[in-house]
């Protein structure tokens, strides 16, 4: 057995989780190469809806599932993930977070906590029983720590009977190497 790069771990976990028709959320859509791995599961039947604050962001991710003739599998809107519950009322498979900036972007914007937290309290409100929230937290940056603090201290009150949350790191990198915590819901409140 290979261990799993964390990217690689996270697509694992969404491919475990998501089936033809689903609806799933890319919380963070950056460069749209989450929506367009989601777009990819989902099928034709399915739903993306990818969120970013950045203009730059929806642009990117609306070409690249236009060039991967995929445009009609997503909705790509330009809100914060915050606000996912204005935008979703429908059962969630999956959702994922790449928590951080925008690579090749303004590095002064980033994931908040606050924002953050309030987002996985919604998807978890709509998420489907076995279903998965991802996060990928970067915490190399100005104010990654904070966020990556927080995060961990709001999933470890996640109740067991409910919520199954698990975390994926490698120790031994150095430079503060980005890492997954996944929320499986087991059971509904």
């Amino acid at each position: 057995m290979k261990l799993q790069r964390v990217l690689q771990y996270a697509q694992h976990l969404l491919i475990s989780s998501v089936t033809n028709g689903d609806t799933v959320i890319d919380a963070t859509a950056g460069n749209g190469h989450d929506t367009l791995f989601l777009a990819n599961l989902v099928g034709d039947q399915g739903q993306v809806f990818a969120f970013d604050v950045q203009q730059q962001a929806v642009e990117a991710t609306t070409n690249r599932l236009t060039e991967a003739n995929l445009g009609h599998r997503a909705t790509v809107i330009l809100d914060g993930h915050e606000n996912i519950s204005k935008y979703i009322s429908t059962p969630v498979a999956a959702a994922i977070f790449n928590l951080g900036y925008l690579p090749g972007s303004d590095h002064a914007i980033i994931t908040k906590p606050n924002t953050t937290i309030q987002a996985i309290e919604s998807i978890l409100a709509l998420l489907k029983v076995e279903g998965i929230v991802v996060l990928v937290i970067y915490h190399g940056h100005e104010g990654g720590k904070t966020e990556r603090d927080e995060v961990i201290n709001y999933v470890s009150t996640l109740p067991q009977k409910y919520f199954h949350v698990l975390q994926y790191q490698f120790l031994n990198q150095k430079n503060d190497p980005p890492f997954v915590i996944a929320i499986e819901k087991v059971k509904e409140k």
